[in-house]
């Protein structure tokens, strides 16, 4: 049975979710992050099926959130490395640890901590706003419809309740209901 694709949907959640929301995904870029690089050292680390890594790598690869470099030419055989792209997707890891930390440790305490070098001290991911500074808390945000959401959509009554949208599209300010949701 096929999943269903999120990839056309007017939302930067859903099309996250449809590329990178598979569990071994997040578990290949979390070893990454930690230092792994190699094909080898991921099924070590994870005991992943290799034709499940493969896909998963290829996955990442296409993506552009990876990049293969030889490092063996005989067998020829590559490091994974973040590009740009993928060292831009940590701050989602770190937030993802940060809440697990906070819901889900066990008694004995949190199984890994982040250190910051700038710094010299133990920490763990907020969520911020870039305007002002302070958390963001889901009572003090509301989703609204932006520059790239659908015009054909725009009209629907759902969508205008959702989004708090006004009449002609245009957000007006309104808490909708819920929180940041799609």
């Amino acid at each position: 049975m096929r999943r269903t694709s999120f990839d056309s949907w007017p939302c930067s959640i859903a099309r996250t979710v449809d590329l990178l929301g598979d569990g071994w995904i997040l578990l290949v870029l979390r070893e990454i992050f930690y230092g792994e690089t190699r094909f080898d050292g991921f099924t070590k680390t994870l005991g992943i099926a290799r034709n499940t890594l493969t896909d998963r790598l290829r996955r990442l690869v296409d993506a552009g959130l990876l990049e293969r470099r030889p490092y063996q030419s005989d067998p020829v055989r590559h490091d994974y490395l973040l590009t740009d792209k993928g060292r831009d997707f940590f701050g989602v890891l770190a937030t993802l640890n940060a809440w697990g930390d906070k819901w889900l440790a066990e008694d004995e305490g949190v199984p890994v901590v982040l250190h910051h070098h700038t710094c010299g001290e133990d920490t763990y991911a907020e969520v911020i706003c870039a305007r002002c500074g302070e958390p963001l808390r889901t009572d003090d945000v509301v989703a609204r419809t932006g520059p790239g959401y659908p015009a054909r959509l725009l009209a629907d009554l759902d969508v205008q309740r959702r989004f708090a949208t006004v009449e002609n599209g245009a957000s007006d300010g309104s808490r909708g209901r819920g929180g940041a949701g799609c």
